[in-house]
């Protein structure tokens, strides 16, 4: 599979060191920012976007953070952002019983080993996911009770950049990456 337009053969620079940079952090030489240098502001400001996101620790819980990835890019159905997203989901005490109800939420109530914080984010991730976006009263004061604002506007900003990556990655075709060859999440 192929994205829908070729990467420009001669890259800027500057953008170059990003692609770069990416290629270190995650192992692979991604073809998304060696498409966006067709229009360097795009892969700048998402390049800067993507250095800035959610990684955990005093940001938030590792595990909410990679969860609300995995949902977010299940519920917007983006094989590149599910590839990327669930990689090494096993590292973080996610087990297949989860992914499994991620991906089939009638089955949520079978999946015992979630805490209450985990299946509010979860829950928060599919509704502001949806289109348009709802988000009931009662999920917000459930929020409020067990998040800080701090993290409501980290776990908000978490599924706006997937959503955002998502959208754009799949207008631009780009196929996945190979991160989660032992991941067998469906889109």
């Amino acid at each position: 599979m192929e994205a829908f337009i070729r990467a420009p053969k001669k890259i800027p620079f500057y953008i170059g060191i990003g692609i770069g940079i990416a290629k270190k952090v995650t192992g692979k030489d991604l073809l998304i920012p060696r498409i966006l240098s067709w229009y360097p502001k795009c892969a700048i400001s998402s390049g800067v976007m993507e250095t800035m996101v959610a990684h955990g620790g005093k940001d938030l819980d590792k595990r909410i953070l990679k969860l609300v990835r995995m949902q977010a890019s299940l519920s917007v159905s983006c094989p590149f952002c599910i590839d990327m997203n669930s990689y090494e989901y096993k590292k973080l005490g996610i087990s297949k019983d989860i992914v499994h109800m991620l991906q089939h939420p009638s089955d949520s109530a079978k999946v015992k080993d979630l805490s209450k914080r985990e299946r509010l984010a979860i829950e928060y991730t599919k509704q502001i996911c949806q289109t348009p976006i709802k988000v009931s009263s009662e999920l917000v004061n459930e929020l409020k009770n067990h998040f800080t604002e701090r993290e409501i506007v980290i776990l908000a900003s978490t599924v706006a950049q997937v959503n955002y990556w998502a959208r754009l990655i799949q207008g631009l075709g780009i196929p996945p990456a190979g991160f989660s060859n032992e991941c067998t999440l469906n889109t």
